[in-house]
């Protein structure tokens, strides 16, 4: 089956141990505990979290008890972030295709491109890592 939108493997494991890093506040989350809760690869996940160490988002530290933890407050990191960290900046362009010009005079997919990345963006860039913290309230509802 097609897929509309295709998010990579990378992303979806920089953003789900993100999650689970931020969940787990106070804690060092190591590779282990994240392949199982995703059921990724160790070595993916550690190549993927090396790269958010590197760009200042987490920090580490190595032996039986070392693991990942944020270096900034949850609200601080935006979703966008940590998908540019991985991925490269978003760009909006006119063609999917990367082309100046089309040879029907007319893009076939008109603004579609345009207004799904528009809108993925602003999605991502609205939504910060507290936002995935589960609240006290929202607990006994």
């Amino acid at each position: 089956m097609a897929k509309i939108v295709n998010i990579t493997e990378a992303v979806t494991i920089a953003l789900h141990s993100a999650v689970l890093i931020t969940k787990n506040e106070g804690k060092q989350v190591n590779v282990n505990f994240i392949a199982n809760a995703t059921g990724s690869s160790k070595f993916h996940i550690a190549k993927v979290l090396q790269k958010l160490v590197k760009d200042g988002f987490l920090g580490s530290n190595r032996g039986p008890s070392g693991g990942f933890y944020l270096l900034d407050k949850p609200e601080n990191i935006t979703l966008l972030e940590i998908y540019e960290s991985i991925e490269g900046k978003i760009i909006v362009s006119r063609c999917p295709l990367n082309k100046d010009t089309c040879p029907f005079g007319k893009c076939v997919f008109d603004d579609l491109t345009v207004d799904m990345t528009k809108k993925f963006r602003t999605y991502l860039e609205s939504r910060t890592l507290a936002d995935y913290i589960e609240k006290e309230s929202n607990q006994n509802v």
